[in-house]
């Protein structure tokens, strides 16, 4: 038997344009698919529980796919760098691939394992799984980082957004003894079973649904985006961000999806979107203390207030303000919140408030099951005005001006206030 490759699954859980499995395949050796639950490395920036009950579905279903085409996933736990360097030792793999992350700590940790895979003589091969470009590989025409969003929306739209997608194997090779592994419920991703179980009214995670969402959305809803993706009533947006968030689809396959649209402001609004996540990676690749730093240095002087008694109303959806209790408590019963929404509930804790927007970033990172550590923390500074923002700081989302402009007729507020006060 051919000594195996083996391709590490990190936020890329699916088979199709996953250009680590692509190069695993052209190898032509044996694969073993892994997947190592890594908090250990990822310190301060675990996965909040909303996330970790969306990895557990999500696994569950790439599982699944895997034993289809006759391949398994096998699951560990711990420190990434022991756990591949003990496997690979074990196994005799000759390669071992994965795509690319980039939060500060992978960063750093990827770094050492390369180093010390190619001292014992491994093949390594890291590839851009996650975004349409990569950070370094979007600049000024003088060569600088982009660091405002519409420079850099327009240099992803110059560089072109025409990609090649790659589908899914019918089948991926191994022959020989599997590893010993854990199990998925090994993993213990799901603590919280009397909060998180409701979860499955809402959401089916995996690929197969991520590609029924875009289907769905560009033949119903993308020709009137521009106005409906503000009414949080409506079904206007695609819900694709969980899906995203841990690769069950790639913005490339959403991108190539809607290629052959008419590019009306509808369409061009929405790939402008899909670009906004580009651009909070490419601010957390040159921020990386974006989650606790403000991009603005003249706000680490800022004189927050820090009252946890009104923090826990706005958890709780006890503000007293109807539109920023609805959103709070579409967030605790469904693992998500309208985009319209996250703004406002974002600025009222920090305007209104005056409470740290660290603080509410927390508590989305736990709570929203698309908890992104790029979007979500740029988000947070956008909002509070310390971020990648040419817009001055007291910009301010007033609850009973937005509820008045986006829900006139308080459909969305009923929605989420009835259910709980029933």
């Amino acid at each position: 038997m051919k000594n195996p490759s083996i391709l590490w699954f990190r936020v890329d859980l699916r088979l199709s344009d996953n250009p680590a499995l692509q190069k695993a395949l052209e190898l032509g050796k044996p694969i073993l698919p892994i997947y190592i639950l890594d908090d250990e490395d990822a310190e301060n920036r675990k996965l909040g529980d909303a996330s970790k009950w969306w990895l557990h579905s999500s696994l569950n279903k790439l599982s699944l796919e895997l034993e289809k085409i006759g391949s398994k996933l096998l699951f560990f736990r711990g420190k990434a760098e022991s756990i591949i360097e003990k496997l690979a030792i074990e196994t005799k793999a000759e390669s071992i691939l994965w795509n690319r992350r980039y939060e500060p700590w992978a960063v750093k940790r990827d770094k050492i394992i390369k180093k010390n895979l190619l001292q014992l003589s491994k093949q390594v091969f890291s590839f851009n799984g996650s975004l349409l470009y990569e950070p370094w590989e979007v600049k000024s025409k003088t060569g600088n980082p982009l660091k405002v969003f519409t420079p850099y929306k327009n240099a992803i739209l110059n560089k072109g957004i025409d990609f090649k997608i790659t589908n899914s194997p019918k089948t991926i090779p191994f022959q020989g003894k599997w590893p010993s592994c854990l199990t998925l419920d090994d993993l213990k991703l799901i603590n919280n079973k009397s909060w998180s179980k409701k979860f499955y009214e809402f959401w089916e995670p995996g690929t197969e649904n991520a590609l029924k969402k875009v289907n769905s959305f560009k033949e119903n809803s993308i020709n009137s985006y521009n106005s409906d993706r503000n009414i949080p009533s409506l079904s206007g947006t695609s819900k694709l961000s969980p899906h995203l968030r841990f690769g069950e689809i790639s913005p490339k396959q959403i991108i190539m999806a809607i290629s052959d649209l008419e590019e009306n402001d509808d369409v061009m609004t929405y790939k402008a979107e899909i670009i906004w996540r580009e651009f909070s990676h490419n601010l957390l690749w040159y921020y990386p203390e974006i989650d606790t730093k403000p991009i603005k240095n003249d706000f680490l002087k800022f004189k927050w207030n820090n009252d946890e008694n009104n923090f826990k109303l706005w958890t709780e959806g006890k503000t007293g303000y109807p539109i920023v209790d609805a959103g709070m408590r579409e967030l605790w019963l469904t693992g998500w919140m309208h985009n319209r929404v996250r703004m406002i509930t974002a600025s009222f804790l920090t305007k209104h408030l005056l409470l740290p927007w660290q603080m509410g970033e927390k508590w989305f990172w736990n709570t929203l099951l698309d908890a992104d550590p790029a979007s979500n923390t740029s988000g947070w500074q956008w909002v509070s005005g310390c971020g990648a923002d040419a817009a001055p700081y007291f910009r301010i989302f007033n609850p009973t001006i937005q509820s008045q402009k986006f829900d006139p007729d308080g459909k969305y507020i009923k929605r989420f206030l009835l259910h709980f006060n029933n």
